[in-house]
């Protein structure tokens, strides 16, 4: 039998997409090469205000309402409720969703795909094949199937982190760290000269804290040697070393990947469609937020007579890339782009001038929830308050990178 749409990978943004089609009544077949019932082992944490319902809100293991974030010597209070997601239980429950729905899984790996009028083909590693009227690839950020335009330098975000249990506390006790960009245990010479890079840490309770070093965007990416050097650099620094370790976090992904090509007979879906935020690194929150909505547009278009892969998947590309949201896209590209040049001290002047914003343009900025000229008005804002070097730097990037901003000013391809 041909199913009404078969996903390619089982993250959290397959098993989203998943659970809402088949939600919504529509034959839904999911293949990955690992078990969907695999752990996570990455931790997801996130706005509790981007979470689209309150079902969702309640896989929440933990949240701080003492949320802060340093840019030098200032500490910032960030009005805003932070969240841990519980891995198990999000994963668990959209696995019965898709359960429920009828979702069919099977632990294949992909090898090839073919079109005709009709439905899509792929074919798995072991010589089987299985039809859809059309293909989601949320395979991650190196998609199989889903092809993007060429770009060039890829910027990273890397992250190390440890769960554990610490000789002093390394943060406040009931405390979030949204970024630290304190850099005094570093020397003047690696200051100026090395990639800048983070604090993120959080309280736990019952003793135990998640500390991790992180790289906000760099190309090529931050090596894992160098964030662990840091990260127990600087809680010896603070006096602060780990006395056991129970889990060691290791994150890398694309930051400034160009959304794929929007007339392919393939709809990608999370890294695959190219999700993560670039102001952030976040994409699971948009991951669960547009799944609905990219299933009723799949399901209003399998409803259209002799429909091919191709208008389906066009469908689908429309409803998760709108022209506003590819504006915002491009916006948030060339703002990325600019803070690649940012040594740590310009770039904790820049933070700090972004969280004097008022709350709606910042949380919204970091959310991608504003409208495109709510962006560009964040973006001047920012730009008229900040400090010289800042200022001067994003008029040295649009001079170095015309064409992206145009692009981004624009919304323009």
């Amino acid at each position: 039998m041909t199913a009404d749409v078969l996903i390619v990978g089982a993250g959290p943004a397959g098993l989203a997409l998943a659970a809402a089609l088949g939600e919504i009544g529509l034959r839904v077949e999911g293949i990955a090469p690992a078990d969907p019932a695999a752990s996570w082992t990455n931790t997801y944490g996130i706005w509790e205000d981007e979470l689209p319902t309150s079902t969702l809100a309640a896989m929440l293991q933990q949240r701080w309402t003492d949320c802060v974030a340093y840019t030098g010597d200032d500490e910032m209070r960030l009005a805003r409720v932070y969240g841990l997601l519980d891995n198990s239980r999000l994963q668990g429950h959209l696995l019965e969703r898709c359960a429920r729905g009828g979702v069919r899984w099977r632990r294949q790996a992909a090898h090839a795909i073919a079109h005709t009028a009709s439905y899509s083909t792929v074919t798995l590693v072991d010589g089987s094949e299985v039809c859809a009227r059309v293909v989601v690839d949320a395979s991650g950020h190196a998609p199989i199937f889903v092809q993007r335009p060429a770009h060039g330098a890829v910027a990273y975000q890397a992250a190390y982190g440890v769960v554990g249990r610490f000789v002093r506390p390394p943060v406040r006790a009931g405390r979030m760290v949204l970024m630290d960009y304190r850099a005094d245990f570093l020397t003047a010479t690696e200051r100026q000269q090395e990639p800048p890079t983070f604090l993120y840490a959080m309280d736990l309770g019952e003793g135990r804290y998640f500390v991790e070093e992180t790289s906000l965007a760099h190309a090529p990416a931050v090596p894992f040697n160098m964030l662990r050097g840091r990260l127990h650099r600087r809680l010896a620094h603070w006096g602060c070393p780990v006395r056991t370790i129970e889990h060691e976090e290791f994150c890398l992904f694309p930051m400034n990947m160009p959304v794929p090509y929007l007339d392919q007979p393939v709809l990608g879906y999370g890294g695959a469609a190219s999700m993560v935020h670039p102001a952030s690194g976040y994409q699971v929150g948009a991951a669960l937020r547009y799944a609905p909505i990219v299933a009723h547009a799949l399901a209003a278009a399998l409803q259209t007579p002799n429909a091919t892969p191709g208008h389906i998947a066009h469908v689908g590309w429309g409803a998760l890339w709108p022209q506003a949201r590819l504006h915002n896209h491009r916006l948030y590209l060339f703002g990325l782009q600019t803070l690649l040049s940012f040594d740590t001290a310009r770039l904790q002047r820049f933070f700090a001038t972004f969280f004097r914003l008022p709350r709606a343009q910042w949380a919204g900025y970091l959310s991608n929830t504003l409208s495109t000229p709510e962006v560009m008005q964040t973006m001047l804002t920012l730009f008229l308050h900040a400090p010289g070097d800042v200022r001067s730097g994003l008029m040295t990037a649009a001079l170095r990178h015309p064409a992206m901003f145009a692009r981004a000013v624009t919304g323009l391809a």
